[in-house]
């Protein structure tokens, strides 16, 4: 990933996400690792009894700390902005329920208002219960479309970033039967769009090279297993020409390799299995989540609460650390471009 000599001093804003999941833990462990934070300033927006009850369970020697805007980041402490009333005492590991997802629907707003008001330079988001933000009366099926309306914003899509592989969804949560109905020029071409503007101001690539997944096997091997190559696909891409080196459609079981091997900066994947299959074979334990299309930076680990191991202290804070690094690269690239 490409990164600049411009440095943010503001402090990245990392959302706790569901406190029963392993949110908290792998926060606490990249907090107690020194190393993982050199890059610059970080504060956690979520609740100090949840993160220090973790950190004493962990034995990491990790005390939590009050952060209100304007306060400095002092190296090696856990500084967290604390909004709402949890009480930690009364959440039960792998127990997601309406009060802990009032709680993290909160931290994500809290996050997002101290990001937009330019205290903080990103936002970064630890994995959230998306059934326990229905039950609070969130109306949103998750992270994306909560900070969309949040930023309004009003075309968003979903990047995973890896250091080898980069793929964006045109279709994301939806049942398979759905995704020919759904499929157009116009998304199409859209997600072309958004993954070239993206990869030139957050990634720093001058021309991007982006290759077009194809949605039926072999590229529909000229209609005879499928037409929606020719009918969308084409069309959409040739709508976005002028989005850098456009190619494809690719038939998907070749496309991921040759983008892993350096071929294509970016691939776009007609629905989510479709990308996320290849991309979590090589990013399972470092991939990215990335939203475009909003006004502020935002990353996040690219797994779930694992509420099957949540409190068990199995929790790998790798993704979260690359979540952390790739939010600083984008900063920077942004703030970079804006003055090119």
């Amino acid at each position: 990933m490409c990164s600049t000599a411009q440095t943010d001093h503001r402090p990245l804003a990392v959302t706790m996400g569901c406190p029963a999941g392993i949110g908290p833990e792998i926060l606490c462990r990249l907090f107690s690792r020194a190393d993982t934070l050199q890059g610059g300033p970080a504060i956690v927006v979520g609740d100090p009894g949840m993160l220090g009850r973790v950190a004493e369970h962990l034995g990491l020697a990790l005390e939590p700390v009050s952060w209100r805007p304007g306060d400095p980041v002092r190296p090696g402490t856990l500084p967290v902005f604390r909004t709402g009333t949890l009480d930690s005492r009364a959440v039960t590991w792998g127990r997601p329920d309406a009060v802990t997802g009032r709680a993290m629907a909160g931290w994500i707003e809290a996050a997002v208002r101290l990001t937009l008001d330019g205290i903080c330079s990103a936002v970064v988001t630890c994995p959230i219960s998306k059934q326990s933000l229905r039950e609070a009366g969130y109306p949103y099926p998750g992270h994306t479309e909560m900070l969309a309306a949040l930023t309004h914003a009003s075309r968003v899509r979903m990047m995973m970033a890896g250091d080898r592989l980069r793929v964006v969804l045109v279709t994301i949560h939806e049942p398979l039967a759905r995704v020919s109905g759904l499929l157009t020029v116009d998304t199409v071409r859209d997600c072309i769009e958004m993954t070239s503007a993206s990869l030139r101001r957050d990634f720093g690539v001058a021309t991007p090279r982006i290759a077009v997944a194809a949605f039926n096997p072999h590229a529909g091997e000229g209609g005879l297993f499928g037409d929606e190559e020719g009918r969308i696909i084409r069309p959409g891409m040739a709508a976005a020409a002028d989005c850098g080196e456009i190619s494809g459609p690719w038939p998907p079981d070749t496309v991921f390799h040759q983008a892993a091997a350096g071929r294509y900066d970016a691939v776009i994947a007609m629905y989510h299995d479709q990308g996320l299959i290849p991309f979590k074979l090589l990013h399972f334990q470092d991939g990215v989540n990335v939203t475009l299309g909003l006004p502020i930076v935002r990353t996040s680990v690219d797994h779930g609460t694992a509420y099957d191991i949540a409190g068990q202290g199995q929790a790998d804070p790798s993704s979260l650390a690359a979540a952390v690094r790739l939010a600083r690269t984008m900063v920077a690239n942004r703030a970079a471009a804006a003055v090119s």
